[in-house]
């Protein structure tokens, strides 16, 4: 009888292992199908001359903006770049919460590769965490190792300063949105959500009440010239 209990167990378990494995299988050729079909939705954007794209953004974008995603656009590789791009087309870049997740030389990269394929006046809106928000309890949640979500995968944390030297370093304007400074002061100067839509921000996030700011980002528009 435990011969037989013993083999069942093994049974049981090899099956389990093999159905895990299917299901592995399965979900890898779904998301190269899916990505292939966002890939090709994007590129028929681009004809039409709709080059405003959101990265990273998965299902999560406002209308009139394209979502990209790393498998198909790694901000890295220049090569994902001149695959869907002409040199001096992209006409608006938004990426909430995505440089904090390369480290400062793949960031400077990234940076440098927007710029190669962004037009004239075209600009790149970046959020990430603010290294110079007032909270302990923010900064504690959002720093590389942090116990915030996410924050396992953080690379570096940006202030105000460290972001603007990375955008001027390879040639762009910026434009500082919303951000605190080194007395801990929440600064923000006017921003058009409709020109790129930060949900981690000011009035934005849900968290924050009027007379409270519990949670907003490091907010800036890099300017090409």
């Amino acid at each position: 009888m435990r011969i037989e209990n013993n083999k069942f167990l093994l049974i049981s378990i090899f099956n389990a292992y093999k159905i895990n494995e299917m299901k592995l299988f399965l979900r890898k050729i779904y998301l190269s199908f899916d990505a292939e079909v966002k890939k090709n939705r994007l590129k028929k954007q681009i004809k039409k001359g709709n080059t405003k794209i959101t990265i990273g953004a998965s299902d999560i974008y406002e209308s009139g903006w394209n979502p990209t995603e790393l498998s198909f656009l790694n901000l890295t590789k220049e090569e994902d770049f001149k695959a869907l791009f002409s040199l001096n087309s992209i006409e608006a870049i938004i990426a909430e919460h995505v440089w904090e997740h390369l480290t400062p030389e793949d960031g400077k990269k990234a940076l440098a590769n927007c710029f190669k394929y962004m037009k004239p006046g075209a600009y790149l809106r970046i959020a990430v965490p603010d290294g110079c928000h007032e909270s302990e309890e923010y900064i504690n949640s959002v720093k590389p190792g942090g116990h915030g979500n996410g924050s396992d995968d953080h690379k570096i944390l940006y202030t105000y300063h460290s972001m603007s030297k990375a955008m001027e370093e390879v040639g762009f304007k910026v434009n500082l949105l919303e951000y605190f400074n080194e007395q801990k002061e929440f600064v923000m100067n006017p921003w058009d959500k409709k020109q790129g839509n930060i949900r981690r921000s000011r009035y934005n996030d849900p968290r924050n009440t009027a007379d409270k700011i519990v949670y907003t980002s490091l907010i800036v528009d890099a300017v090409k010239p």
